[in-house]
């Protein structure tokens, strides 16, 4: 007779009370938690060693630049942190992927619902294991359910919104140095430039990275970090 794998075999030791058997397992997270305020080097910027991990929801149109300055934040920290791309994650599906390109419907509805979940769960998990973390996804303000609430609801409520919006000319040429499916047509381009405009006087920090190369514009979101950090806005 075969057994399924991961169950337990005849004979074989009795698993403790509690324990769930599987082949995956069950790890509980503990709860959501604000961040702490993180210490400041000279200039302004965190030094990433007294404080606690920090978790960053960096927000900006397709070709603002969002997951190009946050891999290089990440990467310049002077503590462990993780860069989360909502859309690396998206492309995980293979087979079945839904790609908004051919038509917004409820598969890629459903599949952006699962890459924030998916997201928010690895971001709880590294903040939980003593790593930061920065998010980048395209996050409309006119959407809040699921935009910022969602994110809220996935990471919990010291996660820290930053928006990054460079002028249309800049994102329109950023676009164009794409391919594949993450390349989008210039009507759709000006047209989610346009909702993120919605940003402004929303109370969130907003970086325009417009004459801004990747290095500095790190370092402006270093900044803003470590501003909002001690005074976050509300949203």
């Amino acid at each position: 007779m075969q057994h399924a794998v991961g169950a337990p075999q005849p004979g074989g030791p009795t698993p403790p009370r509690g324990t769930v058997t599987g082949s995956t397992g069950h790890f509980p997270l503990p709860a959501p938690a604000p961040v702490q305020v993180p210490a400041q080097q000279a200039g302004g910027s965190l030094s990433g060693a007294s404080h606690g991990p920090i978790a960053v929801l960096l927000i900006g149109a397709a070709g603002a630049g969002k997951t190009t300055i946050a891999r290089h934040w990440a990467d310049h920290r002077g503590a462990p942190t993780a860069h989360i791309s909502l859309d690396d994650v998206r492309e995980w599906v293979r087979s079945g992927f839904a790609d908004p390109q051919a038509g917004w419907n409820e598969h890629s509805e459903a599949q952006y619902r699962l890459a924030r979940r998916t997201c928010g769960f690895a971001a709880r998990n590294f903040l939980a294991n003593g790593v930061s973390c920065i998010i980048d996804d395209a996050v409309f303000p006119d959407r809040p359910a699921v935009g910022l609430g969602g994110w809220k609801r996935h990471v919990g409520p010291g996660l820290l919104p930053v928006v990054l919006l460079p002028g249309l000319d800049i994102v329109l040429t950023r676009n164009a140095e794409r391919s594949g499916n993450r390349r989008l047509s210039d009507e759709e381009v000006a047209r989610i430039h346009g909702r993120m405009a919605g940003w402004y006087g929303s109370g969130l920090p907003i970086i325009d990275n417009s004459q801004l190369d990747v290095p500095a514009a790190a370092a402006a979101l270093d900044r803003v970090v470590a501003r909002s950090a001690q005074g976050p806005p509300v949203w």
